[in-house]
Parts: structure tokens; C-alpha cells; sequence
């Protein structure tokens, strides 16, 4: 028998595996395994408008005019974006741009500044 480990929110024993997941029968909370989730992070890699792997943290800059729905104006070729962070998905990143608010873009509109 497998040695599972305890749910992490409210410590209970009674954990079992999902397909991809860690399940707590008591609390209903939901948790990757560590190998799961390390995984995972090695088979995401984003690259730039030029080829160069991003990753959190990184600062980048637009290389093309972006229009943003719902805004007047577009985000200008040369803004730049400091601390992404790297989310799966079509908009693969996430980042808070002054004067416009909280974004998701694509990377291919984006290089590694």
C-alpha cells in the first residue's frame, strides 16, 4: 500500500489518488502530486517573439501595436511589461501593464527585454 500524504488544508489521513490528483474525502480539496506538478513545469516552455524561453518573472516588451477590447486605445510597439507570469493557455501570459490594468497576452507578440 501506497504511503499518501496528508491533505494539506485540513491535515485529514484518509487521502486517496485520483488520475492526476491527491483527493481529500473529508474537505473535497484537490492537490497535484509533487511529481505531477514538477512535471508539468518542464513541459511548458514559452518562447518569445524571437525564440527565447520566458519564464516568471521576466520583463518583456511588445513588438507590435495590441488592440485591447473594450479600450480606445491600443498598447503601443515598445511598452513594457515587467514580472510576468507564465499560465497555460492560448494567452500564455499574465501580467499587470501601467495605465491599462491586469492582461493576458500572447508571446508571440512579446520579446525578452
Amino acid at each position: 500500500m501506497k504511503n499518501l500524504p496528508n491533505c494539506p488544508k485540513c491535515n485529514s489521513e484518509y487521502t486517496y489518488e485520483g488520475e492526476s490528483v491527491f483527493i481529500c474525502p473529508e474537505c473535497g480539496h484537490e492537490w497535484a502530486s509533487k511529481l505531477e506538478s514538477d512535471h508539468r513545469e518542464q513541459e511548458m516552455i514559452v518562447r518569445d517573439a524571437n525564440g527565447n524561453v520566458l519564464k516568471d518573472g521576466d520583463s518583456v516588451t511588445l513588438v507590435k501595436d495590441l488592440k485591447v477590447k473594450g479600450s480606445t486605445s491600443p498598447l503601443k510597439m515598445g511598452t513594457k511589461v515587467k514580472n510576468i507570469r507564465l499560465v497555460d493557455g492560448d494567452h500564455n501570459i499574465d501580467c499587470k501593464i501601467d495605465g491599462f490594468g491586469a492582461m493576458n497576452l500572447k508571446s508571440e507578440f512579446v520579446k525578452k527585454s
